[in-house]
């Protein structure tokens, strides 16, 4: 490929509208604007909307305040700040929506019956003695064997292994079962015997390294985050949303591109073309690019890489994907006036349950519904319960309702449902995931990136940071001085 010539435009193709593509072409633009560089962005989506999995639903009421339904995620996490800091450079402080987190409490179903997960817990950590002692949830002799994390050995190396045989090697299987498997799995749809620890909570590891024992590692984590002062200025909760929800993001940044962005356009294949790339696009048109960003499913970049690179290919497509769904359900609150008190109810994979997760949005979020109204929001689909996702639509709200009926006592007829199906839109980490991606990116047709939810990450701040990353190795390796970083990552 031919070396960029100083002064001469850039033409970048970005492959995707999804939070990663729209934030890669937010960070190409501001590279731009901000060192005065000749750059030409085109932002490819083959869907007719952005976003990707980021999509809110807006259900008019007589009222001043719509019901507001997430069909994909519902928040973005702040303690990894990268997706809070694109928000505020994006100007939308007074847009946020923290949760209500003095109604925090989460819920574990266990032998049928909905239990609180005892205060102190974090992660998957109990680190106040007096309530985890006291709780049902666990057994006398699971909660003994919790206790001897703090005299097994640590594992001081980086190998990989199974979130299942961490979380049993230090706390054993009970904890497994009741706390981590539908907790930290749940995150990424995942089963506990082939998700990767390093790829999804490597955080683990390193606090085993440091202090001997998960149980020590919180202590020491917990005393430190009491001692460290409070200015005022940081995230409003740990969980954050948008006061019209999540499309918020994905409105703003649309908004601020002045890129060549074009919806209902795929690309049906790229070729070698004179030291650059051509991609030939579904509307019979041709796009001529000197670098491209792959924001894409692995399954999509592998068919669009396969001509340039068979063998990268071929790793793209050992990363496996499952389908999940949800379901939100809106009621009045006077006939739901017996669900628990918390954010949601997780279900264990041993409870052999058609649902997967409950959250009750309102009590989660405040501005989500009209007042003296109630959304719930059901999960399904994934490798717990595959066989619901596949129902129609009739058929999903009666299991559904039933599962309500049984586990919360919801005996009521929802005002109205909304339901969202995602096909193979998951991927999961399974052990060795870091070192595939590694290869993958190592083996990679020169000036062609992959990058995304497939890769380092699953959730909007990793989708965030790895979009700045990418453009930040891309503008590099296209012999563009970074003198002036895009962003303060």
């Amino acid at each position: 490929m031919s070396v960029r010539q100083p002064g001469a435009r850039l033409r970048v193709a970005i492959v995707g509208g999804g939070i990663t593509g729209l934030s890669a072409a937010y960070y190409l633009q501001e590279a731009n604007r901000a060192q005065a560089l000749d750059i030409e962005v085109t932002l490819l989506e083959k869907r007719d909307r952005w976003g990707g999995k980021i999509v809110t639903e807006e259900v008019a009421t007589e009222g001043a305040q719509p019901f507001v339904i997430e069909g994909g995620p519902d928040s973005f996490i702040t303690q990894k700040p990268w997706a809070y800091q694109l928000a505020q450079q994006l100007g939308m402080e007074d847009r946020f929506l923290p949760t209500n987190d003095d109604r925090r409490q989460v819920f574990v179903l266990n032998n049928g019956r909905p239990m609180p997960l005892p205060d102190g817990v974090m992660l998957i950590v109990p680190t106040r003695f007096t309530p985890f002692a006291l709780s049902p949830l666990i057994s006398p002799l699971g909660k003994v064997r919790m206790a001897m994390d703090l005299f097994i050995p640590a594992r001081k190396d980086d190998g990989d292994e199974t979130l299942a045989e961490f979380v049993t090697r230090r706390l054993g299987s009970e904890a497994l079962d009741k706390i981590a498997e539908p907790l930290m799995s749940g995150i990424y749809n995942a089963e506990a015997e082939k998700q990767s620890l390093m790829a999804t909570f490597p955080r683990f590891r390193t606090i085993e390294k440091r202090h001997g024992s998960l149980i020590r590692g919180m202590l020491a984590a917990r005393s430190a985050r009491a001692q460290r002062p409070k200015d005022g200025n940081g995230p409003p909760s740990i969980f954050v949303s948008f006061r019209r929800g999540m499309a918020e993001l994905v409105q703003e940044l649309e908004s601020r591109l002045r890129a060549d962005c074009r919806l209902g356009v795929a690309v049906q294949r790229i070729e070698r073309n004179a030291g650059a790339y051509a991609l030939a696009l579904s509307d019979g048109r041709q796009l001529q690019a000197d670098a491209i960003v792959l924001a894409v499913p692995s399954y999509v970049a592998a068919n669009l890489v396969r001509p340039l690179s068979p063998t990268v290919a071929t790793e793209l497509d050992k990363i496996r994907y499952v389908s999940t769904g949800t379901i939100t359900l809106a009621f009045r609150a006077e006939d739901v006036a017996n669900l628990i008190e918390g954010f949601g109810l997780v279900i264990p994979r041993s409870e052999k349950r058609a649902i997967n997760a409950v959250t009750l949005t309102t009590t989660k979020f405040d501005e989500r519904a009209p007042q003296d109204h109630v959304l719930v929001r059901v999960f399904f689909g994934g490798s717990r319960s595959p066989q619901t996702l596949e129902l129609d639509d009739a058929s999903l709200l009666t299991v559904v309702r039933s599962e309500l009926k049984q586990l919360l006592n919801v005996e009521a007829t929802p005002l109205f449902h909304r339901i969202y199906r995602w096909r193979r839109a998951n991927p999961q980490y399974d052990v060795g995931h870091l070192n595939r991606v590694a290869a993958i990116e190592a083996a990679m047709p020169e000036h062609v990136y992959v990058t995304g939810s497939p890769y380092r990450g699953i959730g909007i701040p990793d989708c965030v940071y790895q979009a700045e990353k990418t453009v930040q190795t891309l503008l590099q390796n296209k012999n563009v001085s970074l003198t002036h970083p895009v962003s303060s990552v």
